[in-house]
């Protein structure tokens, strides 16, 4: 039995606090946050013991391992914290704000032996799970682009000052929406060697951005797209797509469904044939032992506790995949902060020829 301790009962930590309570598997022993009324209900009905001090926590239970679902400006500290007791760490996205403190802290993982995962549940999702499958097949040829898209209606009008409004804290759309769909793209086709021609845009919000647009550039060539608007309301609620194209075909893969289109030329796999194959993500969704919000959820708690048990298990994801999506992310900002690379002087009318521009080099740096 993984006895576990909950740190932080917003959203998120209250539905992990709901299912990995119902695991088999696992003994919640306690339960840290600064909400003193949700500690109360909770030591009232549940018998938990609760704590509104992290390390008080860790000195006072014994404890394998610990779900961390704080506001992301927590996440460093706490998790280095916990990392050098020993204890085994699952953490909400993103891991943290800079890349040299996820980077770091993936290295004290790893000389540690710890497992480690963060919640980029969407890697849990059967469709997804299955274009990663096509694509270690070569089913869809060479690699040439993929775009990694992600809309809701989060932000309609203007937000006030919680912690999600102020990207120093992990707020904003970049941090908050994009890290999902840039998750995914890097485990698709691999880190980013650079981006270029970043926007960050505001469309309601007063301090931080509403809506992310990039290029990102990865290995042999392989080019992408994020495109990224949590004030988008023609949705109804939060939805990833992303696309990848080959030599012989491409896939589309969201929430509820796969769309695989292989060319004539394509390796024959079973249950795809030439030209459109669709399935949805019922056909490719195991069961879970507890349901909430949705199977990928408890997919994810389930392999962290699994991968605790045997280490041997392979990582779907850890601290060392997300720090990569850690370093996209600052680059992205730095690149949005450089400007436009290729401007019209004013003097000049945009339909006639220009100066050659200074160039953006793939790490987002003019030359």
């Amino acid at each position: 039995m993984i006895r576990l301790g909950v740190v932080g009962l917003g959203k998120m930590g209250l539905s992990h606090l709901s299912m990995i309570r119902a695991h088999p598997e696992v003994s919640v022993e306690a339960v840290v946050d600064s909400a003193g009324y949700i500690l109360g209900v909770l030591s009232k009905y549940t018998g938990l013991k609760t704590f509104t001090d992290f390390e008080k926590m860790l000195d006072s239970v014994e404890l394998d391992a610990v779900l961390i679902a704080t506001p992301t400006r927590f996440h460093a500290a706490m998790v280095r914290t916990a990392l050098e007791r020993g204890l085994h760490v699952f953490c909400e996205k993103p891991l943290t704000l800079t890349a040299a403190e996820s980077a770091e802290l993936s290295g004290i993982a790893a000389v540690r032996g710890l497992v480690t995962q963060v919640g980029y549940h969407n890697r849990f999702v059967g469709t997804f799970r299955e274009a990663k499958r096509l694509l270690e097949a070569d089913a869809i040829g060479r690699i040439t682009h993929v775009q990694a898209e992600s809309y809701g209606p989060v932000v309609l009008k203007a937000k006030g000052t919680t912690w999600r409004s102020k990207r120093t804290e992990g707020g904003g759309c970049l941090y908050d929406y994009a890290a999902h769909p840039l998750d995914l793209a890097t485990w698709f086709v691999g880190d980013a060697l650079g981006v270029g021609g970043t926007i960050l845009g505001s469309v309601f919000s007063e301090n931080t951005e509403d809506e992310v647009y990039s290029t990102i550039y990865f290995a042999d060539g392989v080019s992408g797209q994020l495109s990224v608007n949590w004030s988008d309301e023609s949705y109804r609620k939060m939805t990833t797509r992303v696309s990848v194209f080959g030599t012989q075909g491409k896939i589309i893969a969201d929430r509820q469904e796969i769309q695989v289109y292989l060319r004539s030329t394509a390796p024959e796999l079973d249950g795809y044939a030439p030209g459109w194959t669709i399935k949805s993500t019922t056909e490719l969704t195991d069961e879970v032992w507890f349901y909430l919000r949705g199977e990928e959820y408890s997919a994810q708690l389930d392999h962290f506790v699994q991968r605790i048990h045997d280490p041997a298990v392979a990582p779907t994801n850890d601290f060392a995949s997300a720090a990569i999506t850690d370093r996209i992310i600052e680059l992205l900002t730095v690149d949005a902060a450089a400007g436009a690379s290729t401007t019209a002087p004013s003097s000049v009318p945009a339909t006639t020829s220009a100066p050659a521009p200074r160039r953006r080099n793939l790490l987002g740096r003019r030359s």
